[in-house]
């Protein structure tokens, strides 16, 4: 009879092999049968298209970040196991974010400077129009009208494609004088190093602290982090990821005052994460599976009243989130979105996202088990349910790979669960697979 550990050990292989095959045929389908699914703009079509991705092929042999980055790769591929299993917690946490802020910093390094400011700077982006902000209140009241195409000054598109909150946020770094190109570009780098911590916060409150140092070195050096060190959308994974945080430390608390006062910072963060974007509603499954891992849904009855508080206030200012949404999704239906197979992006988006989650995503899905850690099945299989249900609204046709940054971190905790002999490599894996795309493609974000 085959043993548990050979069970294991198939399955972590066929993860891997069936993650392999959809990488294969999602970059290479569309240039071997001519498919247009356009992951850019028509506009900006190229025959250095590299779909799922929304970049292109774009080699960098050799950058400025590119030394420390395999430095960091290769230490932490040696030591970071052995490390997060005997550092006490404090330290761990602290030496998390200072890893992350390394690897971040390296990888967009790679490209130079620009690395970090590029994105930030395009036109499509936010900082430019957080620059030309003059009255926060017309802005609010008028987001909703300036959305579709047909109006005649309408939002670029990043800026139309989200709520107000994650523009007011760089609208806020202007000014306060962080409002440049590679200035806010390091913030976004700063905040985005602490999303590992937050996870890592959030395993322990739940009591799964055993999973959080074997997830330590994975949340740490993710392959996300290509996208993470220059996408704005890192700054709302940190958000939630924090929320998440809090709510467990609410779920948790042994004193009533101590519970209140978390579920309050909970639900704060929460709420402004559904409005830096539409899509974060979804974050309420993982919610969820917190509550249900802390067997305590306590935290509800402040929580939930924070963050609809947040999203009412700026309903008074102007901003409805329900009477945007509807708007929005005209548009993109009416733009990019009318271009993209759906046939195509079903699946194709589920290959973006193991680029940036990394390959060992599909061995660690596979590999789980009902006997497994409880608190980590319930956040995969919440995270999960987060991209499947994403998958099937249809609204992220093309881009995941950053737009599902804030469910990567929780999905990463399969890793964590990986049988013990393939944890090294399985790092190794993920670490090899970022410096390859970083060094072989323009990503866009």
């Amino acid at each position: 009879m085959e043993t548990t550990v050979g069970r294991r050990n198939r399955a972590a292989w066929a993860g891997l092999l069936v993650t392999s095959v959809l990488l294969c045929l999602a970059f290479g389908l569309p240039h071997w049968l001519d498919w247009e699914v356009f992951a850019r703009a028509p506009r900006n079509a190229s025959s250095r298209e590299v779909p799922p991705l929304h970049g292109l092929w774009q080699p960098t042999l050799f950058g400025p970040g590119t030394i420390p980055a395999v430095v960091v790769a290769l230490l932490g591929w040696r030591y970071a196991a052995d490390l997060s299993a005997r550092l006490p917690w404090p330290r761990l946490v602290l030496a998390s974010y200072a890893v992350s802020l390394a690897w971040l910093l390296s990888l967009a390094l790679v490209d130079g400077t620009s690395g970090i400011s590029r994105v930030l700077g395009n036109p499509y982006e936010y900082l430019e129009t957080a620059r030309s902000v003059d009255d926060v209140s017309l802005l609010l009241d008028s987001y909703v009208d300036r959305i579709p195409y047909a109006a005649e000054d309408n939002w670029p598109t990043h800026v139309a494609g989200h709520p107000p909150a994650l523009l007011l946020f760089f609208v806020a770094l202007v000014r306060i004088g962080l409002g440049g190109d590679l200035a806010a570009g390091v913030v976004v780098v700063l905040l985005a190093a602490t999303i590992a911590a937050a996870v890592l916060v959030t395993l322990r409150a739940l009591g799964a602290e055993d999973l959080a140092r074997r997830a330590a070195p994975f949340l740490v050096l993710t392959p996300a982090a290509v996208f993470q060190a220059v996408s704005a959308d890192a700054v709302i994974t940190a958000v939630t990821a924090w929320g998440v945080a809090a709510l467990a430390l609410a779920a948790t608390a042994a004193r009533r005052r101590s519970s209140v006062a978390w579920a309050v910072l909970s639900g704060l963060l929460l709420g402004v994460s559904v409005l830096m974007s539409y899509g974060m509603p979804l974050m309420g499954v993982l919610a969820v599976a917190v509550l249900v891992a802390a067997r305590s849904w306590r935290p509800l009855l402040v929580a939930v009243p924070a963050a609809l508080a947040v999203v009412l206030a700026f309903a008074a200012l102007g901003f409805a989130w329900w009477d945007a949404y509807p708007v929005l999704r005209e548009r993109y239906f009416d733009g990019i979105a009318a271009d993209r197979p759906i046939t195509y992006w079903w699946w194709g988006n589920l290959a973006a996202l193991a680029v940036s989650a990394g390959p060992a995503l599909g061995a660690g899905l596979a590999s789980l088990r009902r006997s497994a850690d409880r608190v980590g099945l319930l956040l995969v299989g919440a995270a999960v349910l987060m991209v499947a249900l994403a998958d099937a609204s249809g609204m992220s046709k093309a881009e995941v790979e950053r737009i599902w940054l804030p469910f990567i971190p929780w999905l990463t905790l399969c890793c964590a669960m990986l049988p013990d002999h393939w944890r090294r490599w399985g790092l190794g894996l993920q670490v090899l697979s970022a410096l390859v795309v970083q060094h072989l493609f323009y990503t866009a974000w």
